[in-house]
């Protein structure tokens, strides 16, 4: 697991401000709306890769009790900063691929919502999935987040144009046919498609619960939402909700929300 270039991101990254901005929270309201179907009072939480904090602490706040893993000391910085007094969280420097200070079947929620991101080969995956599943009780649900390909592809490359499609293709970032796309660790993300995730958790004995198009259409859309009233805003949000597991959809996002329960 290469991790220079996940520091040196993420210490100049606003993570924060990220999930704070209108188009940005529609992945965070989301992720928190399945996360309350599976939530029971007083749950444990076990957030992997846990950023600055904003899911830890909102849970936290609503009265689990969470702990945290996060790799990037920046990153354990602002999450600490962040912390309230009294709230009932820890955050520990760790990452996923090694979870021994945590008990086998010992959450009711863990959520993995950033490792995968920056996970390169099948075995490392393979082995964030094994620790996720392993401290989570039997009957307990664990939130795995990949970055989709084509909605990056077509969000950073044809819309904003922040990449250079045909010069990806001519580095073979891209396949020609098809345009699945080929990732390093200095691409910093890597990304995916639903039928690649699928063949990872073919071996793992879990139940898939869903398979959420965790933000759609939201940053192709980021300039209008961001202009939107409250009232449209959360029109549209209805509308994500109702649609969000929608197949014909699925391709059409940025980030996806696997969710099984062991």
């Amino acid at each position: 697991m290469e991790t220079r270039y996940i520091r040196e991101f993420y210490d100049h990254f606003d993570e924060d401000g990220r999930l704070a901005s209108r188009h940005g929270s529609v992945e965070f309201l989301t992720t928190m709306h399945y996360i309350h179907r599976y939530l029971r009072p007083g749950a444990k939480v076990l957030e992997i890769g846990a950023g600055t904090g904003r899911y830890s602490h909102a849970l936290a706040r609503e009265g689990c009790r969470v702990d945290a893993v996060e790799l990037v000391e920046h990153n354990i910085e602002i999450f600490r900063q962040n912390t309230l007094p009294g709230e009932a969280v820890t955050v520990t420097r760790g990452n996923a691929l090694d979870l021994t200070g945590f008990e086998s079947d010992s959450y009711d929620v863990v959520l993995l919502l950033g490792p995968l991101y920056h996970l390169y080969t099948p075995a490392d995956k393979r082995r964030a999935l094994e620790e996720a599943i392993r401290v989570i009780r039997p009957g307990g649900v664990v939130f795995a987040a990949y970055v989709i390909s084509d909605g990056c592809l077509l969000d950073e490359g044809f819309r904003h144009q922040n990449i250079d499609v045909g010069q990806y293709l001519r580095e073979g970032l891209l396949d020609p046919e098809t345009f699945a796309a080929f990732s390093q660790p200095k691409d910093l993300f890597e990304l995916v498609r639903k039928e690649d995730v699928d063949a990872l958790m073919a071996p793992f004995p879990v139940t898939r619960l869903h398979y959420v198009a965790a933000d759609g259409c939201a940053l192709l859309l980021r300039e209008e939402l961001d202009r939107m009233d409250d009232e449209q805003f959360r029109l549209f949000m209805r509308y994500h909700l109702a649609t969000c597991e929608r197949p014909d959809l699925l391709g059409v996002t940025s980030h996806a929300l696997d969710i099984f329960r062991k």
